[in-house]
């Protein structure tokens, strides 16, 4: 009696369908070879961009930090200015330089990404021009 405690979907095993399928001028193992390295690349581009999101999420927790500490100061200093003209006109002082500082750290923020992003893109190019490589050679290599 057939065994029914597994999935069969689980248990299917593609190398071996691959192996069996004999085709003439096919080589399954650097097909599979070749899926094996496509899967390493992608894996590794994930990585990288997991790997480059936790270090945005960081670096905008550090910004947030500052962000509050550097509010908790503008309030002192507006608060211990003189005259209220004096107040507003260091009230403007301190709300220009806490949107440059934003500004800059928008720019640093977008920066982490397009390079974690860049990264992880390299990774995948370089397989698929190996990818197209490892193909041209195999239609060599059947040509002979």
């Amino acid at each position: 009696m057939a065994k029914l405690s597994g999935n069969p979907f689980l248990e299917f095993d593609p190398s071996k369908l691959m192996g069996d399928l004999k085709m003439p001028g096919l080589d399954m193992e650097s097909i599979l070879a070749s899926q094996r390295k496509n899967i390493e690349a992608v894996t590794a581009a994930n990585q990288l961009a997991f790997e480059g999101l936790q270090a945005v999420l960081r670096r905008q927790a550090e910004l947030l930090r500052n962000a509050t500490e550097e509010a908790s100061s503008y309030v002192n200093q507006v608060i211990s200015a003189g005259t209220p003209e004096e107040k507003a006109a260091k009230q403007a002082d301190l709300v220009k330089a806490a949107f440059e500082k934003s500004l800059s750290n928008i720019r640093e923020l977008s920066e982490l990404v397009a390079k974690s992003n860049t990264e992880a893109a390299e990774i995948l190019a370089k397989r698929v021009s190996d990818s197209l490589d490892e193909v041209k050679a195999a239609i060599a290599k059947v040509q002979k």
